[in-house]
């Protein structure tokens, strides 16, 4: 894709077709969750940022790399497992500790670091029986689901009726997670340190804002990357299911 057609290809597009333009466009404060819709040179001019800059870094990545989306399910389960949810698994002790020992020395103050703190702990273990879904259901039959349309065999088991059923959920559940840590950015000022803020509360804000854009990354490779993927796979196993038994007959 040439220069011109990358800056007149909206954002979320962009990072569709390569998940790691997701790393650039948080550089520079590029929204291609909510404002994915936008192209990049409009996203760079409401941004003020410099549309040559992104460009460069864009095409900064090694084109190989992007293979992993398109061609590999695999990989791409792998990376959001190694980054993403160890990502989360790392984060989610530490941020609650965090807000734990915020709330004891600032709650009186600051009333709304209970909320938050409640918010995230619900975040926390909602989005930690969420990963355990899909890496136990929804992943696995994913990559089976790869694995019979690459050897053009019959797809795995039946176990949802369609993938889509599944995905619908996972969605939806991401959604809320999102929603959450909306919640918290504007009870937080968009993670705005009050004037008395100790050491402790400050980073636990960085924390939480980290939190979700990461969180914004993670799910853009779910819901605009691998579920479509997954959907596409599913109607190309039933083909082959179809020629299966249509060859039984002949």
């Amino acid at each position: 894709m040439t220069r011109s057609q990358l800056e007149t290809t909206s954002l979320g597009e962009i990072v569709a077709s390569d998940f790691r333009a997701a790393a650039v466009f948080d550089r520079y404060g590029l929204d291609y969750c909510c404002g994915g819709a936008h192209s990049l040179a409009e996203g760079c001019s409401q941004r003020g940022v410099s549309v040559a800059h992104v460009l460069s870094d864009l095409e900064a990545l090694d084109p190989a790399a992007r293979e992993i989306a398109d061609d590999d399910p695999a990989a791409l389960v792998d990376y959001i497992l190694s980054h993403h949810h160890a990502y989360v698994r790392r984060s989610l002790p530490l941020i609650r500790e965090h807000l734990a020992k915020v709330v004891a020395a600032h709650g009186e103050r600051h009333s709304e670091l209970q909320f938050i703190d409640s918010q995230f702990s619900k975040v926390a273990g909602e989005l930690s029986l969420h990963m355990v879904k899909e890496e136990q259901m929804l992943f696995p039959y994913i990559l089976a689901l790869a694995d019979a349309v690459r050897s053009d065999g019959p797809p795995p088991p039946d176990m949802f009726g369609t993938v889509q059923n599944p995905i619908r959920m996972m969605e939806s559940e991401h959604q809320e997670a999102g929603d959450g840590l909306a919640a918290i950015r504007e009870m937080s000022h968009g993670y705005q340190p009050p004037a008395d803020a100790c050491g402790t509360y400050r980073l636990v804000l960085e924390e939480l804002q980290d939190f979700e854009r990461d969180l914004r990354r993670h799910v853009h490779l779910e819901d605009d990357v691998l579920f479509p993927k997954a959907v596409e796979l599913e109607s190309k196993a039933d083909l082959i299911t179809r020629g299966l038994k249509s060859h039984r007959w002949e």
